[in-house]
């Protein structure tokens, strides 16, 4: 039996791996087996989210723990550039909802979570910390990734 030209194109697509159409490329490796925990904190101070640290300080190409810890009664969107696309979440749990349109991180009211993340190489970002119901004074602070040669 002989298959027409666009029938054997659909057949031998089907028999690809899944994994040939994953969008991106692999991580490499990590630069530690360690997963240091990192704990950032978000309070309200007269209406306007606080972030601590201010300087949030991690490694760079390192799988780290971010907990979130928020004694915030308003939801707070958290947003790092780049740090929340690419693949880089490995996990998210706890009172944690993933903001598409944001590209960051809801933390629900007086909520606790844990985003398990990839960092990327060494630099410096802003991040930023928005309560909902106060988007124009959001809390801004620096996001560091720093190598293991300093």
């Amino acid at each position: 039996m002989r298959l027409r030209p666009a029938t054997a194109l659909g057949l031998a697509l089907s028999l690809l791996p899944a994994t040939a159409f994953a969008q991106g490329k692999p991580l490499p490796p990590p630069a530690s087996d360690a997963t240091p925990p990192i704990e950032l904190s978000i309070t309200l101070q007269d209406g306007k989210p606080v972030c601590a640290p201010a300087e949030l300080l991690v490694p760079a190409n390192t799988n780290i723990a971010l907990n979130v810890v928020s004694q915030a009664n308003a939801e707070v969107t958290l947003t790092i550039p780049g740090q929340f696309s690419n693949g880089l979440v490995e996990h998210a749990d706890g009172d944690l909802v993933h903001v598409a349109s944001e590209k960051g991180y809801l933390v629900k009211r007086n909520g606790k979570g844990v985003l398990k993340l990839r960092t990327e190489g060494p630099g410096q970002v802003k991040y930023a910390c928005t309560a909902t119901n106060n988007q124009s004074q959001p809390f801004t602070g620096t996001y560091t990734r720093k190598g293991t040669n300093g």
